[in-house]
C-alpha cells in the first residue's frame, strides 16, 4: 500500500480508539451515556423538589432495552419515510424536467 493510505487508516484507527480509551468511567451507580433525560430529571429535582409531573406515560416500556428499541425504530420509520420523500421528489422533478424536454425537442 503507499504511504499516504496507510497514514490515513492509522489517523482513522487512531480517530476511533483514542475517544473510547480516553473516556471517564462513571462514578459507581453512574451511567456512561445516561443521556438530558436523566440529566433534565435531576435538575427538575433539584430546582423544585415538589414538582409533580402533569400526566404519566401510557405505556411504559418493561426495560431499557426496549425503550432504545422504540426509540430506534421511531428513527428509522422517520428516516424512510423522509428518504421515500425526498426519491419520490427527485423523480418527479426528473420526470417533469424529461416531459418539458420532449414538449419543447422539435
Amino acid at each position: 500500500m503507499k504511504r499516504r493510505t496507510v497514514l490515513l487508516l492509522l489517523a482513522v484507527a487512531l480517530l476511533t480508539a483514542l475517544p473510547l480509551w480516553l473516556v471517564h468511567k462513571p462514578a459507581p451507580g453512574g451511567e456512561l451515556f445516561g443521556g438530558s433525560d436523566a440529566q433534565g430529571q435531576q435538575a427538575i429535582v433539584k430546582l423544585a423538589p415538589d414538582y409533580r409531573p402533569w400526566f404519566e406515560s401510557l405505556l411504559t416500556p418493561p426495560g431499557k432495552e426496549i425503550e432504545s428499541l422504540l426509540f430506534a425504530l421511531q428513527a428509522a420509520l422517520g428516516a424512510g419515510i423522509i428518504g421515500y420523500w425526498l426519491g419520490v421528489s427527485v423523480t418527479r422533478e426528473k420526470f417533469r424536467r424529461a416531459a418539458e424536454k420532449d414538449r419543447h425537442a422539435p
